[in-house]
């Protein structure tokens, strides 16, 4: 205990009369042993105790001696009891295995076994040995299971049945099993010839009664040494407990700390001054608190309170005998409330018991208490509402709003130009635009929004990577000269508005400053001070975080943005075959990963292609140029859709693979894909898809068909099984139309409602692709989607038959020139004359090619749109390709003339066979001059190359 726990217990001791703690010694009685409860009155008892069922220090440590002592005996008995009874049993099975073994090799055994009379001469001697070795019974068994030996006669003869295979196999053994006698200990052992083979067997056994019996007989010794060490200990237990009750004074635990506890709180922890005065007005006791408030010198225990220097009105309130209740009184420059009562209230003043409440700082604490709550709840407030939009200039806008007018009278707001451009912040510069101003009237003085602010040297915006937090507290006075010599006309009409004091503190996030935020006070609002100054920082520190992330996400959204506008298609390509209009809706999270391309195909044919990647963000626009790019590629192969789409599903698999390491790169497995060709000669449609939705089909009478392919997984998803297709043929007039998932389903809305009404949207009268488009996005998509959404609408277009020729082609040489011939009047019946000599030789050596290494049959087709296509298709899928010829080559240069003539040339296979294709530009304008660019010239040109 400290030096005033010492102290108060010599007042206790000096006091007269009863302790103010239950359980003290009344004062003068100096030999510390109980007092009589007879001289005490019925209200002192029940104050020295309070309840006469509380047990007291005393008895529970005598209870818990007791109860230890009891124990630790009981525990030695049943110790002494289990080993007592391991050891007989032991001593049993040893006996028994003695007894048992003794027996079998014993002399004359064997002689007796096979007499014809063996019971009769083994029972005297098993009896024999039985009483000299103190078993119950020496039993003999044949192998057969017969008992010769018995203690118990009726036994003799009847066959036995136990565990004695082991026995029978030349091995001792001891078990306890239920026998003949009971449970027993029983050990038997085998009884063998001269040549070592087992005749009989011979078991000994103990029954456990008898040794459970031979346990019991020294029980009665165990339990009289427990009963008197038990007494012995028990009263031991009761003479420490006799003392210690004496030492405690019958007290019980909960009372003696409890006491102590208060002892101590009153002394140092409680935060309110208490003094215990003597009737003779001398001061026994003072707190920590009270020697605070009071300004008490170390010494001031034992002192008359007149004596402490304390104010002439609280030291005759302390050495008086008045009670009083929160009066007010001056100590020092504090204000405390004083309250004093008698430590007997009932009987004779013995002395006095003051508590003083510093009023004074409790009152300060509570107006810094709710200028600190106001403070903490403008700051959830500004958690709460900045940042709720990722726009870098309404997040600047909250941070004015939410500050003023809790906080300043006007904020204003200004950020670096990159910032608003979503761009890095530059580590340099001198000019900062104004986001936001809140708080002044339209006819401010204050530059407006928008206004680029360049700052001189010197003032606190001077650059950007030496800016600091600073508060001006006065601005009219000197020290703000520099803020002034920045515009002096309006600094002075800010002046003039009213406005006295400023705060500038960066916006810095991860290091960078990223503008500034001012806070101005007008009026008869309080000057800025430091402590502002923190809060203001804490505030812009939120705000900055804000900024930076509605910045980043800008510069991601822009960078993403740029990302798809350059891998989006920037315009339809020229084709006949379909009429094209497009939709694209990015969704309000940003750019995702739905695209559509449209892509022309040799033979009049064009590809339709809708994609969804998951997600959204650069990833996802990233992801699409690449599905993209790689659809592309693979049409210029000129694939049907289902093996398109089977290469493009190997793809996404291996760059899977490839980017399975990367953290930041999620995978595109979960990408669909429809892939649509259309071919104008025909009017058939073949679709495969990859997870995609089907596309839909309007019908020129109004009706509305979806064109289910069978279904297929997702885009890298590695099932491995084929891509299956789907064909419809369909009238001129038709309308084909793709779309990405975004427009049927949301969050209100399910897929098979959303299907039912693209259908509604696309039935009735005829529209032209651009009217669809509009009329589907009014219907589905009233307000802005939550996912992007791509929308591809194609009327189909079939081209006239008179545009139209083919022949069959016999596998004959002779055959080629009345083809040839034909195409040429062909030709000239379409006005095409001017590439007659070029169309003439490409399918010469077409046809011939065909004829020499292909196989039957051979099909020749002219298709006449805007560009003149020629097709040789045979059974062989062996492609030629363009090499270089020797000048001892007699073959090898065709395929150079075809590139020569055709502006593209290629080859697709299919099921039957191969195509070789090739197209001619049919304005007139592209005919090559004869006498520079005839075959003899084209050749030579070639072997020039080629050396």
């Amino acid at each position: 205990m400290s030096g005033h726990s010492g102290r108060f217990r010599r007042w206790l001791s000096r006091v007269p009369g009863r302790s103010a703690f239950p359980g003290a010694s009344p004062a003068g009685s100096g030999t510390g042993a109980p007092r009589d409860d007879r001289s005490t009155g019925a209200g002192d008892q029940q104050h020295i105790r309070p309840s006469v069922t509380t047990r007291s220090v005393a008895q529970e440590v005598f209870l818990l001696q007791l109860v230890l002592v009891v124990l630790l005996v009981a525990a030695a008995v049943v110790a002494f009891v289990v080993q007592t009874r391991r050891d007989t049993m032991t001593d049993a099975r040893h006996r028994t295995l003695a007894a048992a073994e003794s027996f079998a090799h014993s002399w004359g055994l064997q002689e007796a076994l096979n007499s014809a009379d063996p019971t009769a001469k083994l029972q005297p001697l098993a009896e024999a040995a039985r009483k000299a070795s103190g078993v119950d019974a020496l039993i003999v068994y044949k192998l057969d299971g017969i008992t010769l030996t018995h203690s118990d006669l009726r036994q003799i003869g009847k066959h036995v049945i136990g565990p004695y295979a082991e026995a029978a196999r030349g091995k001792p053994f001891t078990r306890t099993f239920e026998g003949a006698l009971g449970l027993s200990v029983i050990s038997a052992a085998p009884v063998k010839d001269s040549s070592g083979r087992v005749i009989a067997i011979v078991a000994a056994p103990v029954t456990v009664e008898k040794v459970q019996k031979s346990v019991n007989q020294q029980l009665p010794l165990f339990l009289g040494t427990a009963v008197v060490a038990l007494a012995l200990a028990g009263g031991g237990a009761g003479l420490v407990s006799r003392r210690l009750r004496r030492q405690t004074r019958g007290l019980g635990p909960a009372e003696m700390t409890r006491m102590y506890e208060h002892h101590d709180a009153v002394l140092h922890a409680v935060r309110e001054g208490v003094l215990i005065v003597g009737r003779d007005g001398r001061l026994l006791l003072a707190n920590d608190e009270a020697r605070r408030l009071l300004g008490l010198p170390a010494d001031a225990e034992g002192r008359h309170v007149g004596d402490l220097g304390l104010e002439g009105r609280t030291a005759e309130l302390l050495g008086s005998d008045r009670i009083a209740t929160d009066e007010v009184h001056l100590a020092q420059d504090r204000l405390l409330a004083v309250n004093k009562r008698s430590t007997n209230p009932h009987g004779a003043h013995q002395g006095s018991v003051v508590t003083l409440r510093d009023t004074t700082e409790l009152r300060w604490l509570a107006g810094r208490a709710e200028v600190a709550r106001e403070r903490l709840r403008l700051l959830y407030d500004a958690g709460v509402r900045i940042g709720s939009t990722l726009n870098v200039v309404r997040t600047a806008e909250e941070l004015a709003q939410v500050a003023v007018p809790r906080f300043a009278d006007i904020v204003t707001v200004e950020l670096q130009e990159p910032v608003l451009k979503g761009e890095e912040p530059a580590v340099a510069g001198t000019g900062l635009r104004r986001a936001a101003l809140a708080g002044l009237a339209p006819d401010h003085p204050l530059y407006p929004v928008g206004e680029l602010i360049r700052s001189v040297p010197g003032t606190p915006t001077a650059g950007m990577d030496e800016v600091r937090s600073m508060v001006q507290p006065d601005l009219a006075g000197s020290s703000a000269a520099a803020w002034r010599s920045q515009d002096p006309e309006r600094a002075r009409r800010i002046l003039d508005h009213g406005v006295h004091s400023l705060a500038v503190v960066p916006l810095r996030a991860r290091g960078v400053v990223l503008g500034v935020v001012d806070f101005w006070r007008s009026g008869s609002s309080p000057p800025f001070d430091d402590e502002d100054l923190s809060f203001a920082e804490e505030l812009a520190g939120r705000a900055a975080v804000g900024v930076d992330n509605a910045r980043r996400y800008t510069r991601e959204r822009t960078m993403a943005m740029t990302l798809q506008r350059s891998l989006m298609p920037r315009g339809l390509p020229d084709q006949d075959a379909l009429e094209v209009a497009h939709r694209y809706l990015p969704a309000r999270a940003g750019v995702g990963g739905d695209w559509f391309d449209v892509i022309p195909l040799p033979g009049a044919r064009v590809a339709l292609v809708v994609g969804d990647v998951v997600g959204h963000g650069l990833h996802a626009a990233a992801t699409m140029g690449r599905l993209r790019i790689a659809v592309h590629n693979f049409s210029a192969l000129d694939l049907s859709p289902d093996e398109l789409l089977g290469h493009l599903d190997e793809l996404v698999t291996h760059i899977d693979v490839q980017d399975e390491d990367a953290e930041e790169a999620p995978p595109i497995t979960g990408a669909t894909c429809l892939y649509v060709v259309y071919d104008s000669v025909s009017g058939r449609v073949t679709a495969a898809t990859a997870g995609h939705l089907p596309p839909a089909v309007a019908h020129p009478d109004g009706t509305v068909e979806f064109l289910h392919s069978p279904v297929s997984p997702p885009l890298g998803v590695g099932t491995g099984l084929p891509f299956e297709t789907a064909e419809l043929s369909l009238p001129e007039g038709s309308r084909l139309v793709l779309y990405t998932d975004g427009l049927v389903e949301n969050r209100s809305r399910d897929l098979d409602a959303g299907m039912e009404e693209l259908r509604a949207a696309l039935a009735g009268p005829d529209r032209g692709p651009e009217d669809t488009c509009a009329t589907v996005m009014e219907a589905l998509l009233p307000a802005r989607s939550a996912d992007d959404v791509a929308l591809l609408v194609a009327r189909t277009r079939r081209l006239d038959p008179s545009h139209v020729a083919e022949w069959d082609v016999p596998r004959d040489p002779a055959a080629v020139g009345p083809v040839r011939n034909a195409c040429v009047r062909q030709l000239a019946d379409w006005g095409l004359q001017h590439i007659a000599f070029g169309t003439e030789l490409i399918l010469s050596e077409l046809i011939t090619n065909a004829i020499r290494h292909g196989a039957e049959p051979i099909h020749v087709r002219l298709l006449h749109t805007r560009t003149l296509i020629c097709e040789v298709s045979d059974g062989s899928s062996t492609s030629p390709h363009i090499r270089q010829a020797k000048d001892t080559d007699e073959e090898g240069r065709g395929l150079f003339l075809v590139a020569q003539f055709a502006d593209h040339w290629g080859t697709r296979y299919s099921p039957r066979g191969k195509t070789i294709w090739s197209a001619q530009v049919i304005g007139p304008d592209t005919t090559p001059p004869l006498e520079e660019e005839s075959p003899e010239h084209l050749l030579d040109l070639w072997e020039d190359r080629g050396q």
